[in-house]
C-alpha cells in the first residue's frame, strides 16, 4: 500500500510540475511579443492552459479473488467529487488545434502510514491519465464553445487494492469558455467541461486481478490562460463585378470592387487595370466604342495597411477579375398582330407591326398576305379581305434595320361565311287515346282536351307555324268482322280521328282552319299525334309514310253525349 500511495503522490507532482512549467516557458518565449491591440471579438489564443476541478463519476466493476480463501469480490469503483485536471493546447488558427491532457481522480485521504482509501464501494481506487488529440473551437467575442476528442493513457488502482496498471483511456466533450479582460484578456473562465471517457485495464488472474471496463463522466470547471494573443490575420477578400455584363460596343460599363474582412482603422487602396479603364476609388469606368466583339477583362485589386504602406502584409493583398461580353450588333425583332382578328367577307382589318433594333438602329417595315391585298410600309398596314376565300388567311410582316438584318412575323385573319340560319323541323307535340270509348272510337273526349289545349297554345305562340294531326287505327279496325254483309265496307276511323280532332281545335279553340292539316298514319294504335310545322318547315320530310285525308270524304262527328235508354224498355228488359 505504501509502494501505491507513493506512485500516486509522484503522480500529481509530476502533473502540477508540467502545467506551471509550460505557461511559463511559453510566456517567456514570447513576452518580447506584447499583445497587439485589437477589437475584442477579434481576440483569439495561440496557446490555451488549463487549470481546473472535476467531478468525476466512474461506473464500472471490479471482480477479484482475494486472499486467503481466493474469494471473488466485486467492488465498484467511487465517484470523485474533487478532483485535479489541467492541459494545454496549441492553435493553428484561430479554429483547430491540438491539446495535451493529464488527470489526476482519487478519493479519500492517504498518507505514510494509511493501508486503505476511504470509499463508499471499495478502497484504494484512482485514476491517473495522460491523453492527447484534437480540438476545436469557435471564438465569438467574449463565449468561445469548444469540443475535443483525445486518446492516451491511464494508470488504474482498483478498488480492492488491485495494482496500479496502464490502459488505454479515449475521451470526448467540450465546454464554453467566457473571456475576461484581466491580464489583458490573458484569462478566461471555464464555466463548465463536460466530458465522457472510456477506460479499460487488466489487473491479471491473480489475487486483486481482474478486468475493469469503465464508462466514465466527468463535470468540471476552472481558468485559462493565453499566453500569447492572437490578432485575426485572416487575409482580406476582394470580389469584382462588371454591370452589365453584356454590352454592345459604346455602352458603358461599371466596375465595382467589394472587398470583405479590412480593418475599419486601417486604409483601403483599390486598383483597376484593362482596356479602356479609368478608375476612381472603388469603382471603375470602362469606354468601349472602340472595343472588339468579345470577353473583356478588368484586373481588380486592393491593399490595406497604414498610410503609404499599405500591402507590406501578405493578408493585406487581395485580388480579383472581373468580366464582360462585348456583342456584335443584334438583328431586329418584330411582332405583329391584327384587329380585329375576325372580319366577314369584303371587310377590312388593320395590322400592327412593332419592331425593335436592340442598337435603335433604323428599321423599314414591309407587308405581305397570303389572300387579299395588304398596303403599308409603317408600323401599320390594312389589310382588305375582298377575294380571298373564308378561312384563316396569314399574313407577314417584315422589318430589315441599316445594317441589312432582318426579322420576320406572323399574324393572321379569319375571315368567316356568311350567317346561314338552320333549317327548321316538324316538332312533335302531344299524343290523343281514343281507346276508352268503345261505342264512339273516332270521338275526341274530355280527356284530349289538354294536349289540344296545348296544341292551340303553340300555334297561337307562332302564328306563322301550321299544325299537321295525325290518325292512327289498329289493324282490327281495319278489317271487316266475318260476319259483315256482303258489300260491306271499312270505317276510316284513323281519318275520323283525325278530322275529329281538326274540329275541335277549330270550333272549340278558335284556330284557323287553313293552318290545320289532317292524314293518317301507320302505327297499330287508336290515337291521334299532333305535330308544329315552323314556317320554312316541310312536314312529309320529317315525319314520312304519313296519307293526307281527303275532308271532302270524311266529315267531323258532332261531340254529342250517348242517348239514354228509355226506363220502361229497361226495366222490360230487366224482367225477361
Amino acid at each position: 500500500m505504501y509502494f501505491h500511495s507513493s506512485i500516486k503522490s509522484m503522480s500529481r507532482v509530476l502533473a502540477l510540475a508540467l502545467l506551471v512549467s509550460v505557461p511559463s516557458a511559453l510566456v517567456a518565449q514570447d513576452a518580447p511579443k506584447p499583445a497587439p491591440k485589437a477589437s475584442q471579438s477579434d481576440l483569439a489564443n495561440k496557446w490555451d492552459i488549463f487549470l481546473g476541478y472535476d467531478y468525476f463519476a466512474p461506473k464500472g466493476t471490479v471482480s477479484s479473488p482475494v486472499p486467503p480463501s481466493g474469494a471473488i469480490v466485486t467492488n465498484s469503483f467511487d465517484n470523485v467529487p474533487v478532483a485535479e485536471n489541467g492541459g494545454y493546447s496549441y492553435y493553428f488558427n484561430r479554429y483547430v488545434g491540438v491539446q495535451a491532457e493529464v488527470a489526476n481522480y482519487e478519493w479519500g485521504i492517504q498518507n505514510s502510514l494509511a493501508t486503505v482509501q476511504i470509499g463508499t464501494h471499495g478502497d484504494n481506487d484512482g485514476f491517473f491519465s495522460v491523453s492527447g488529440g484534437l480540438i476545436a473551437r469557435y471564438p465569438t467575442g467574449n463565449f468561445t464553445p469548444w469540443g475535443h476528442v483525445l486518446g492516451g493513457g491511464v494508470l488504474i488502482d482498483g478498488p480492492i487494492h488491485n495494482p496500479f496498471t496502464w490502459g488505454p483511456v479515449i475521451t470526448a466533450g467540450g465546454g464554453l469558455d467566457y473571456l475576461t479582460p484581466w491580464w489583458k484578456h490573458r484569462i478566461s473562465v471555464r464555466l463548465f467541461q463536460v466530458d465522457y471517457a472510456y477506460m479499460h485495464a487488466d489487473f491479471g488472474s491473480g489475487n486483486y486481478g481482474g478486468i475493469a471496463s469503465i464508462n466514465a463522466t466527468r463535470v468540471g470547471a476552472g481558468l485559462v490562460f493565453h499566453p500569447t494573443v492572437l490578432i485575426k490575420q485572416e487575409p482580406i477578400t476582394l470580389a469584382c463585378a462588371a454591370s452589365p455584363a453584356s454590352i454592345f460596343p459604346g455602352d458603358p460599363v461599371s466596375v465595382t470592387a467589394n472587398a470583405g474582412g479590412l480593418d475599419p482603422k486601417l486604409n483601403a487602396v483599390y486598383s483597376f487595370s484593362g482596356s479602356g479603364v479609368t478608375a476612381s476609388g472603388a469603382t471603375a469606368s470602362v469606354a468601349t466604342a472602340a472595343l472588339a466583339p468579345g470577353v473583356q477583362t478588368v484586373n481588380c485589386g486592393v491593399k490595406e495597411g497604414k498610410p503609404g504602406k499599405e500591402g507590406l502584409k501578405p493578408w493585406q493583398v487581395a485580388s480579383s477579375t472581373a468580366s464582360y461580353t462585348v456583342k456584335a450588333y443584334e438583328p431586329p425583332t418584330i411582332s405583329c398582330s391584327a384587329s380585329p382578328a375576325t372580319i366577314k367577307p369584303g371587310e377590312n382589318s388593320t395590322i400592327t407591326a412593332t419592331g425593335v433594333s436592340p442598337q435603335n438602329r433604323p428599321l423599314t417595315y414591309s407587308y405581305t398576305a397570303a389572300a387579299g391585298t395588304v398596303t403599308g410600309t409603317g408600323t401599320t398596314a390594312e389589310f382588305n379581305s375582298t377575294g380571298a376565300p373564308t378561312g384563316p388567311v396569314a399574313i407577314t410582316c417584315s422589318v430589315s434595320d441599316d445594317k441589312g438584318q432582318t426579322a420576320s412575323g406572323s399574324t393572321s385573319v379569319t375571315i368567316t361565311a356568311p350567317y346561314v340560319a338552320p333549317a327548321p323541323h316538324t316538332q312533335a307535340l302531344c299524343s290523343i287515346s281514343f281507346g276508352t270509348d268503345t261505342k264512339r272510337p273516332a270521338r275526341v273526349d274530355n280527356e284530349a282536351k289538354a294536349c289540344l289545349d296545348e296544341v292551340a297554345l303553340d300555334l297561337q305562340k307562332q302564328s306563322d307555324a301550321t299544325a299537321v294531326v295525325v290518325g292512327n287505327s289498329t289493324v282490327a279496325e281495319k278489317t271487316l268482322p266475318k260476319h259483315a254483309k256482303k258489300g260491306a265496307k271499312v270505317e276510316d276511323l284513323a281519318g275520323e280521328r283525325a278530322v275529329n280532332t281538326k274540329a275541335y281545335l277549330v270550333t272549340e279553340k278558335g284556330i284557323d282552319a287553313s293552318r290545320i292539316s289532317v292524314a293518317t298514319g301507320t302505327q297499330d294504335a287508336k290515337t291521334v299525334e299532333d305535330y308544329l310545322v315552323p314556317s320554312g318547315a316541310t312536314f312529309s320530310a320529317d315525319v314520312p309514310a304519313t296519307s293526307a285525308v281527303n275532308e271532302t270524304v270524311v266529315k267531323p262527328q258532332v261531340r254529342k253525349p250517348l242517348a239514354q235508354r228509355h226506363p220502361a224498355k229497361k226495366a222490360a228488359k230487366a224482367a225477361k
